[in-house]
């Protein structure tokens, strides 16, 4: 008798609405929720307390020391931007507001092979600097080669394969999330598949996942592709394949590559790719000299040019590469950035050769190329993507979306667009204007896709015990501002952003807030 009468108080209390009554610390109301599983969008609320929500649905009788309307606009995760390059930025930037005003809260920076040796070393220094963003990192092959065996072109034996392995072990114990190659830059591009394996099972040990900037993502993409999951199927661990794009000659041909990643799930290999939503790629200019040259690093190059038959050697080759490409010209590549020459910034090569006075020849624009290698290369914009192809990857189920951007520093250079608008350039163009996926797909592409892939615990997703990584924007009016003639602009439309249950982005405006923290990786040892 008395069960029964206390139960039937309990469900007057609750058709009340008592039990539903919680004091938040923000609550976000009215907003279109899109969870970032890739559900439909549902009307609700939002309740945050400290760095979790902890409640999600219709919070209309209870109290938060701050309440947000967002009536009319979408709430989402924060996005995951999985491939930056933010070495050397944070201290210049550390608000990352090109990040920040595009959603993203959260960055996997040591990419491409690039990276901090020392994690914990990074890590402490992260903390006591405190960025705006959450940050993850991989160890990257072309720095742990270069601790061991310098920029030579050459292959390591049994004792430095294993101080190598040891280095990127120690990485995984200190909180690595895997491990990434970059097999078009020195010295990675001297190293042969075993080695790549040996250091991969290394990452794997911890549960890492092997992501990869390929030897080649044009004329031999697709030898490069079968390397990259043959490295994953033997060091048995998830890949990732970075920037995933087809370059002339192969354009049109997304459809074999998308089949390559899918027959590699359908044997059980767990292989993913991430993209930049661009027809251009941003890379060093080093990448079009030959591999040979650039053994032992900048001084040894110069050392070869100033040899005039090594000297015509390289021009050849250079040559004999753009016919294999089927390029008449150097007017796709552009200048972004020269510390040499800052006058050059912003023009391509064919328009810095002619300025030189020098006929508009292959030949010649390569000698332009060869002066520019001189005074210490230069970062460039390469257009050389086809739209049907980037779209194609879009649609791919699972593509994420990246920036494959450092923090950028604002009116610094002529940089490629992504580094500003990436994540609102999908959600403006592909979504709202071309159709090209839904939004509900886009948003599961920036958050709970690449939160999966990596192991970022309780991030990714819009659930009570998640962290308050979120971002609330219109759906109608968000667009990427950044073009590749201006570049520095900031994307528009995201009216709010929360890191970690901080308000960062608070009407339209960064607030400064700092609150960004450590995600570490699987294998994470505490000391």
């Amino acid at each position: 008798m008395i069960k029964k009468l206390l139960y039937t108080i309990c469900l007057i209390l609750l058709s009340t609405g008592c039990f539903a009554q919680q004091h938040f610390d923000i609550i976000l109301k009215n907003g279109k929720i899109i969870d970032g599983a890739g559900n439909p969008w549902f009307y609700g609320d939002v309740g945050i307390v400290k760095d979790k929500i902890v409640s999600i649905g219709n919070l209309s009788e209870s109290k938060a020391d701050k309440t947000i309307d967002a009536t009319g606009l979408i709430i989402a995760p924060g996005f995951i931007d999985v491939h930056t390059h933010i070495e050397g930025d944070e201290k210049k930037t550390p608000t990352a507001d090109n990040f920040i005003y595009d959603g993203v809260t959260t960055v996997i920076t040591g990419n491409c092979g690039s990276s901090n040796i020392n994690i914990a070393k990074y890590f402490k220094f992260l903390d006591s600097l405190k960025l705006s963003v959450n940050v993850a990192t991989l160890i990257g092959h072309n720095d742990v080669r270069e601790a061991i065996l310098g920029k030579r072109a050459i292959t390591p034996n049994d004792t430095q394969l294993q101080k190598m392995q040891a280095l990127v072990e120690q990485a995984m114990r200190d909180g690595a999330v895997g491990f990434s190659t970059g097999l078009i830059y020195t010295p990675g591009l001297y190293s042969k598949t075993p080695e790549v394996v040996a250091l991969a099972k290394a990452a794997a040990k911890y549960h890492g996942v092997y992501t990869s900037h390929m030897r080649n993502e044009s004329d031999k993409i697709f030898d490069a592709i079968a390397e990259a999951i043959d490295i994953g199927r033997q060091a048995n661990m998830p890949v990732e394949i970075s920037h995933f794009k087809v370059g002339l000659p192969n354009w049109n041909r997304s459809n074999e590559v998308i089949a390559m990643v899918e027959k590699a799930r359908q044997e059980g290999l767990d292989v993913t790719v991430d993209q930049y939503p661009y027809t251009a790629s941003s890379t060093t200019l080093n990448v079009l000299l030959p591999d040979w040259l650039q053994d032992g690093g900048h001084d040894s190059v110069l050392k070869r040019l100033n040899n005039p038959l090594i000297h015509q050697k390289v021009v050849a080759e250079m040559i004999t590469d753009m016919k294999r490409r089927t390029r008449e010209h150097f007017d796709y590549a552009v200048v972004a950035h020269c510390d040499g020459d800052p006058s050059i910034n912003g023009k391509n090569i064919m328009q810095i050769n002619i300025a030189k006075g020098r006929p508009s020849t292959i030949s010649d624009e390569i000698e332009t190329i060869l002066d520019i290698t001189k005074i210490g290369s230069a970062s460039m914009v390469f257009h050389g993507l086809n739209e049907a192809d980037v779209e194609n990857i879009l649609r791919y189920p699972l593509t994420m979306v990246a920036s494959d951007s450092g923090i950028r520093l604002f009116g610094s250079g002529v940089p490629h667009p992504r580094g500003y608008g990436s994540n609102a350039r999908v959600l403006a163009y592909y979504v709202r204007e071309k159709n090209v996926i839904r939004l509900e797909d886009a948003i599961r592409k920036m958050t709970s896709l690449p939160a999966q892939k990596f192991h970022l615990t309780n991030r990714g997703l819009l659930q009570p015990g998640m962290f308050a990584d979120i971002v609330i924007f219109d759906a109608g009016t968000v667009k990427d501002q950044s073009t590749f003639e201006h570049p520095h602009a900031y994307s528009t439309g995201f009216k709010y952003v929360l890191v970690n249950g901080n308000i960062t982005v608070d009407n339209f405006k960064h607030t400064g807030t700092r609150k960004g923290v450590i995600l570490h990786g699987p294998g994470y040892q505490q000391k």
